[in-house]
């Protein structure tokens, strides 16, 4: 019987969650894994410019790696007739642009496994294995979504999040500086954990978020700063059907710009250094990681604040 009386919990309200048909996972790569086991695959074709956090289930599960070239429109360099029955090929739908060309690329690569865990409000193809994680898009602890047609042939226990949140209350509370320690150590407490279902307070959070709202948020600023910049830019992007993006990848000759933007306390991420471990230093991917900046245009910043980015780009500012 559940309790009755006693000390309030969080109060939280009783919505949709946006991807509410799916399977609800504790991380990305787990999803992954999900769908390597469904699959009995033992083998999978990735990327070069991918984090090596997706190699944990690989690793544990003893599956071949092959990896493959990207080239500047971050598009496969592959010969797709070579992918065999017990292989996946995962594609990353990089930044949430590349929504396009995921639709033509189920046409013609059997096995396909969409990486979208940087294009939160992509729709996924039919009869498409595809993953989504939450906290890269929202303030949630942990937290993926997964859609396969195969499901496991065991059961999954239950996650449970509430020690994974001292960094979000503290930015809250007390702002970004202070709980960036507990970021850190909350992305460790990641690593290699089993596949378990979606905790009840992520799914509880994931039911409060105004999701039209921050994606018409996202996309507004980032065709803020395209038609901005877009002429400095040495990546040419297709911005006509952008829906989910994440970042806005500028690539451009400016070294200084990223030591310019945290000097004033604008934040970029970087994609990924463990990039770097894999290729040299005159491949595309090492380039991508070493001096792409990749600009923050979440549902948090304001015109102004993305006005003054564009500022910091053009160096008409500083502290």
């Amino acid at each position: 019987m559940k309790e009755i009386g006693g000390y309030f919990e969080l109060e939280l309200n009783e919505g949709a969650e946006y991807h509410n048909n799916s399977i609800r996972l504790n991380t990305g790569r787990n999803a992954l894994e999900y769908i390597l086991l469904a699959n009995n695959y033992n083998k999978i074709y990735l990327p070069f410019f991918i984090c090596d956090s997706l190699l944990e289930p690989l690793r544990r599960h003893d599956i071949e790696v092959d990896f493959y070239l990207i080239d500047d429109q971050f598009e496969p360099i592959f010969d797709f007739s070579t992918i065999e029955d017990a292989s996946g090929f995962l594609y990353v739908n990089y930044f949430g642009l590349k929504d396009s060309f995921v639709h033509s690329l189920k046409q013609k690569c059997k096995n396909l496994i969409v990486d979208n865990s940087q294009s939160f409000f992509s729709k996924p193809e039919p009869n498409t294995d595809t993953f989504y994680s939450a906290r890269k898009f929202f303030g949630v602890p942990d937290g993926a979504y997964l859609y396969t047609n195969k499901p496991l042939p065991f059961p999954l226990d239950m996650d449970q999040s509430y020690n994974r949140c001292l960094h979000l209350l503290m930015r809250k509370d007390i702002g970004p500086q202070p709980g960036y320690g507990s970021f850190l150590q909350n992305e460790h407490y990641l690593c290699n954990q089993q596949i378990k279902k979606m905790s009840r307070l992520t799914q509880a959070i994931l039911c409060n978020i105004n999701y039209e709202k921050i994606r018409k948020r996202r996309i507004e600023n980032f065709n803020f700063i395209h038609e901005n910049i877009a002429s400095t830019n040495k990546l040419k992007l297709s911005t006509d059907a952008v829906y989910s993006p994440m970042v806005y990848p500028y690539w451009c000759t400016d070294k200084g710009l990223k030591d310019r933007l945290h000097k004033n306390k604008i934040f970029t991420a970087t994609y990924w250094d463990d990039v770097k471990k894999r290729r040299t230093a005159d491949s595309l991917e090492y380039k991508f990681t070493e001096e792409i900046v990749y600009l923050p245009i979440d549902q948090r910043l304001t015109k102004r604040n993305v006005a003054l980015i564009l500022k910091i780009i053009r160096n008409e500012y500083s502290r």
